[in-house]
């Protein structure tokens, strides 16, 4: 039936592009009868509808209602249309361009219906490893520009057949406009070949499953990058990856077929099987059911040396989940890289650099535009806490609170640790997928390609450059270099800042909000006083701070060897707590303990000659560093570490095999914290022989007591109700949750990151944030 009734134009912004929003529109304006039209632009969804006002509002409020799985509506501004003539019906438009606003949708896990497609005979995609439709399957990782149509993808080589273009046509099915959809008759296809690159026979996925069951290594073209994947039981093949990849310690990560199989080999609870089972599919550390450090049933010792946790996903693609049906056991699935390099993404770049680690490749003929690790995430008593913001996650904006919806572009280029990007605009932050550590040159190409990647796509020209005020990191130089190009405004922030205002961000916070106490504790930041920073106090709002209290600073003998040589910690932190003769004093003390033993083996006078003359032994108030050493003196990683934060996890995971364990050692609150009453205790302790186990409690319960008790008597002094926990050291979940439960036990609100890391991977929101608002 022809209509000619009032006019009414939505605007919708969020992320409504490519996860079905048009025909989920369709549906509902022709269920209700209404005439009009949908399009996509580069701002998002505009609709426009011909009715009378009560059945506009009863259509918004079905569409905030019913909208598809993954999107998500930030705005819907109503104006009025002119309606030029007589409407006939409801219907899909083509796309148009122009400035662009809306975001690109993060990548998302095989949808309960496409894993029934593949997994049915009867069906046409039974077995294919590309399935999707609109609720699932990839979107940045094959993303060249907006709008998300087919041409601006990876996708675009690959015609549609008869059937696929159907159902790409038809607004009734789930595939309509689904830009990657194929099936076999027309997408990507899979090959297994050997190093020489030539196909081995037989079907690519049963040769595969057999490889891995025989032991073999394999390099498996995942979603946003390769994988190396073998069995996780078998204790030789995991040791032969470990040699081959050169990665001695940290944990790899662990695919299981379901959450029923995971459970077999860790603890699960309901908010775990949640964020296993969601459409991000992260990584998520999991408690073992049973046994000690480095101990799971049914999985190889070498997977997580010294940890209690197993970093667990579900499979997050059809190739995946076709993969583990044949395997039928759980697989190390960790990146595809060489130690320190960023995940490989070509084909043929692949064949060439795990030429040294993979005994054979599963690749497919679909490029990967955009290179995404896998997400991680761990579940506290607060909630899911996010570790690495990447597949999955990755670039969702965050809608900031509305006193930044003026505010001008910022780009902040993030630390060298973990690094991300942020690009602030419109009221939205767009933080990056996580890149990794800037030591490595294929970071630094890693970096520019995104950035200019997200500068086109987001129609981005910043007026700010918000750097981490470190005179040495790469971000930072290229921020310099950047602003010096273009003539615009650069802004330094100091680093423990830029954490708290991050978390302040993530959880709703503006630009006039009152200071909160930051409690801010991480390996190391550059201070505004030219040191070095990590274990502070400070009062904090969107564009300001005090410090107010802090850890003892305690020396680096020999810098930056200091951050992978625990035992240097150890000497240093028992040199501040007993003096030069440290060592003999302590003997004469508590006899001859191990750890003094050990010491004893080093150049510790050596190591007390730079310390008293300030030679290459700067001071930090670093906490990672207190955790190191620690660590060290229980015997943990006391020569070398192998990857950032391995010590400190290792003295957690010590910790919580320890029974229920209330006692602490006497440490003095603030302003400046001091250790020597904790390493009385932790000494004492080894003396009488306690277990490791129990010192280790006993040391975290100290560091809960001291931080708690300091916390409390600024915020009191200071009238601030609200605390925020936060740095690298707060992905310690003992710490962080015992910390919080004092706080709040005492009146105080205790915000900490969820959403964006804790750690410098979160830095980069907090830099813009700030900067945004000391320009407004």
């Amino acid at each position: 039936m022809a209509h000619n009734p009032q006019g009414w134009q939505l605007r919708v912004r969020g992320l409504v592009q490519g996860v079905g929003f048009r025909p989920a529109v369709w549906r509902m304006a022709t269920q209700a009868g209404l005439a009009g039209k949908v399009l996509n632009d580069a701002e998002g969804v505009l609709i426009h509808l011909g009715c009378p006002h009560d059945a506009l509002t009863a259509f918004i409020a079905a569409l905030r209602a019913q909208a598809p799985p993954l999107s998500r509506i930030d705005s819907i501004e109503i104006s009025g249309w002119p309606i030029s003539a007589t409407l006939d019906g409801f219907t899909i438009t083509a796309s148009q361009t122009g400035t662009v606003r809306t975001g690109i949708v993060p990548d998302a896990a095989t949808c309960p219906d496409c894993l029934a497609d593949i997994r049915d005979p009867q069906n046409r995609r039974f077995g294919y490893a590309f399935t999707n439709c609109t609720n699932c399957g990839p979107r940045l990782s094959i993303t060249r520009a907006i709008p998300y149509d087919r041409a601006n993808t990876a996708m675009t080589t690959f015609t549609m057949c008869a059937d696929c273009q159907s159902e790409y046509d038809d607004p009734a099915d789930r595939r309509f406009h689904a830009q990657p959809n194929a099936c076999p008759a027309c997408g990507p296809q899979l090959a297994l070949v050997s190093r020489d690159g030539m196909a081995i026979s037989g079907d690519p996925l049963e040769t595969a499953a057999a490889l891995l069951k025989a032991g073999k290594i394999l390099a498996v073209k995942g979603l946003g990058g390769f994988q190396l994947a073998c069995d996780a039981a078998n204790s030789d093949t995991v040791g032969r990856l470990r040699l081959r990849k050169r990665r001695p310690a940290k944990p790899f990560a662990l695919m299981g077929r379901t959450p029923a199989q995971i459970g077999t080999h860790t603890r699960l609870t309901a908010r775990a099987i949640t964020a296993l089972s969601s459409p991000e599919a992260p990584i998520v550390l999991l408690p073992v059911r049973t046994g000690g450090p480095g101990l799971a049933p049914g999985i190889a010792p070498g997977i997580a040396p010294g940890q209690t946790r197993l970093g667990f996903m579900l499979p997050n693609t059809p190739l995946h989940h076709l993969l583990l049906d044949r395997v039928a056991q759980p697989l190390v699935m960790t990146s595809g890289n060489q130690a320190s390099e960023p995940q490989v993404t070509d084909n043929a770049e692949a064949l060439d650099r795990l030429a040294e680690i993979a005994d054979a490749w599963l690749l497919h003929d679909r490029d990967i535009i955009n290179r995404l690790d896998d997400s991680v995430m761990q579940i506290t008593a607060k909630g899911p806490q996010t570790l690495r913001r990447a597949r999955g996650f990755a670039p969702a904006p965050l809608q900031l609170h509305p006193g930044f919806a003026k505010a001008n572009p910022v780009l902040a280029t993030g630390a060298d640790l973990k690094n991300a990007f942020c690009l602030l605009k419109n009221g939205q932050a767009i933080v990056s997928q996580h890149m990794g550590d800037m030591e490595n040159d294929r970071t630094h190409r890693d970096f520019r390609a995104n950035l200019a990647l997200f500068s086109a796509t987001y129609d981005f020209a910043p007026k700010t450059v918000a750097i981490d005020a470190h005179p040495s990191y790469f971000s930072s130089r290229l921020g310099r270099e950047i602003a010096a190009e273009t003539g615009i405004a650069l802004v330094e922030i100091q680093h423990h800042h830029a954490h708290i205002a991050a978390t302040l961000a993530e959880h709703g916070y503006g630009p006039d909000t009152a200071p909160v106490l930051g409690i801010v504790l991480d390996g190391l930041g550059y201070g505004d006083d030219g040191t070095i920073w990590g274990g502070e106090f400070l009062r904090a709002d969107m564009r300001s701070f005090d410090r107010l209290a802090h850890f003892a600073p305690i020396a680096l003998p020999g810098g930056d060897k200091a951050n992978q040589q625990p035992w240097r910690n150890t000497f240093a932190h028992l040199h501040a707590a007993f003096g030069a003769d440290a060592l003999t004093l302590l003997e004469t003390r508590y006899g001859a303990l191990p750890v003094l033993d050990a010491l004893h083996a080093k150049p510790v006078a050596t190591l007390a000659q730079m310390i008293k003359r300030g030679l290459n032994a700067p001071g930090a108030s670093s906490a990672g560093r207190l955790f190191d050493a620690v660590a060290a003196a229980l015997g943990l990683c006391f020569d070398q570490i192998t990857f950032e934060g391995q010590a400190a996890m290792q003295l957690q995971s010590l910790a919580e095999t320890a029974p229920d364990e209330t006692g602490h050692y006497p440490c003095d609150p603030g302003p400046v914290l001091q250790w020597n009453g904790l390493w009385h205790g932790i000494l004492s302790d080894l003396a009488a022989s306690q277990p490791a186990a129990i010192i280790a409690a006993r040391f975290h319960n100290s560091l809960t007591n001291v931080i708690s008790q300091t916390a409390l008597r600024i915020a009191d002094r200071a009238d601030i109700d609200t605390a925020v926990l936060t740095g690298g050291v707060f992905q310690n979940a003992i710490l962080l949750e015992r910390v919080d439960q004092k706080l709040r036990a005492k009146g105080l609100t205790v915000l900490s990151p969820q959403g964006f890391p804790a750690n410098d991977g979160g830095l980069a929101l907090g830099q813009a944030t700030i900067a945004a608002a000391r320009a407004l």
